[in-house]
């Protein structure tokens, strides 16, 4: 007994928001009974997106890309300035194509290495919460960066030119900002070293994750019908490289299919239905903003999604929201659970330094995205 209770706990700390998705599905029913209404609250087509992109970045890991990258711009005679504005910048641009998810469980650790090869532990802080920020920041520019720009994307049927027009300019506001707090170390020479040299792994897997990315693009974009690119990738996967099955997250795509039974379910009862789509009339940025401190910017997209029409604004609240709270995104979660395995970990003063960089990221771009908002109309 002790042995399934210390199961279900084990499980619950791994998928803590698939659980709470889970359980609000549940819930829910008492709102709407079960029935075949239910197959229509699925967006298929984002958690076969999903589904395809994520096995496709994580054939990208295991060639071993992300790595060669790495050290092919660090090593060597540097300047601290320099290395830090790289490690920085990695995630931010590696998100926009990758997730920040996994920008960051690639680069933290890298990270953590680089810094303690150079003897600048002392930094780790200040770059590890950069870089959470800057992965945060730099998924928002693109429909695959994060899984809410993908869900939002498609469930309002974007074009690019109205996705890229509302967050580029977001983005680069980011980008000058990270710069500019990345430059702010002592101007020290150094020297970059590492143990082994990274190779790419697999050039022919590396090709056919290539081949697989831009099919994804197309169909994200519309040219390619997302049941010609699951069977595609799921042929491919099964021809070449079927260990990748093991590598999809499938807690996030069963934390997506519980949260679009939950806002069916509720969109489903009229009087709750009501009430949110006035909370959301007053300002959906603000809303979704604030939603995503409390249940992450995920959740709160899917979830609010049907119950506005203003697409900017949730998709602005749920993008900027993700600063903040350490659960406002859960990639946040990531950097947070890598640092702490650093030697000398310091987990209070790295929530302290979290809470005051994302608090003033977090002002910045708010009271950016209302400029823009009112230039928008």
């Amino acid at each position: 007994m002790e042995q399934k209770t210390g199961g279900v706990l084990g499980f619950w700390r791994r998928e803590p928001v698939l659980c709470i998705a889970a359980v609000c599905a549940v819930a829910s029913m008492g709102l709407n009974p079960p029935s075949a209404a239910y197959l229509n609250y699925i967006d298929w087509r984002v958690l076969a997106l999903l589904f395809c992109l994520m096995a496709v970045v994580a054939g990208f890991q295991q060639c071993g890309v992300f790595g060669v990258l790495a050290q092919r711009l660090l090593a060597g005679e540097r300047r601290m300035r320099f290395v830090t504005l790289t490690l920085v910048l990695l995630p931010f641009f590696a998100s926009m194509l990758v997730t920040n998810d996994v920008a960051l469980i690639t680069f933290v650790p890298f990270a953590i290495l680089v810094l303690g090869l150079i003897g600048r532990t002392e930094r780790l802080i200040y770059v590890v919460v950069l870089q959470t920020i800057g992965a945060n920041l730099g998924s928002m520019a693109t429909p695959v960066g994060n899984p809410q720009n993908l869900f939002l994307y498609a469930d309002y049927e974007l074009t690019a030119g109205a996705f890229f027009s509302l967050m580029l300019p977001l983005t680069l506001i980011s980008l000058v900002g990270l710069v500019i707090a990345a430059l702010c170390v002592k101007p020290e020479g150094i020297r970059v070293t590492f143990a082994e040299r990274v190779e790419i792994r697999s050039p022919g897997r590396m090709g056919l994750m290539a081949l697989l990315f831009v099919l994804c693009l197309l169909s994200v974009f519309r040219v390619l019908p997302w049941l010609a690119l699951l069977a595609i990738v799921v042929s491919g996967m099964v021809i070449f490289d079927r260990p990748l099955f093991k590598q999809v997250d499938y807690g996030l795509l069963a934390t997506f299919f519980c949260f679009f039974l939950f806002a069916g379910n509720i969109g489903a009862c009229a009087p709750v239905r009501e009430g949110l789509t006035q909370v959301m009339a007053q300002n959906t940025a603000l809303t979704s903003g604030v939603a995503s401190q409390v249940i992450s910017n995920v959740p709160a997209a899917v979830l609010l999604s049907g119950f506005t029409d203003d697409w900017r604004g949730l998709l602005l609240g749920t993008n900027i929201g993700g600063l903040g709270t350490p659960i406002a995104s859960l990639a946040s979660l990531i950097s947070l659970k890598a640092y702490l395995k650093a030697p000398g970990a310091r987990a209070g003063r790295y929530l302290l330094v979290f809470t005051l960089a994302n608090g003033i990221a977090l002002l910045i771009l708010a009271g950016s995205a209302f400029l823009l908002q009112t230039a928008l109309g």
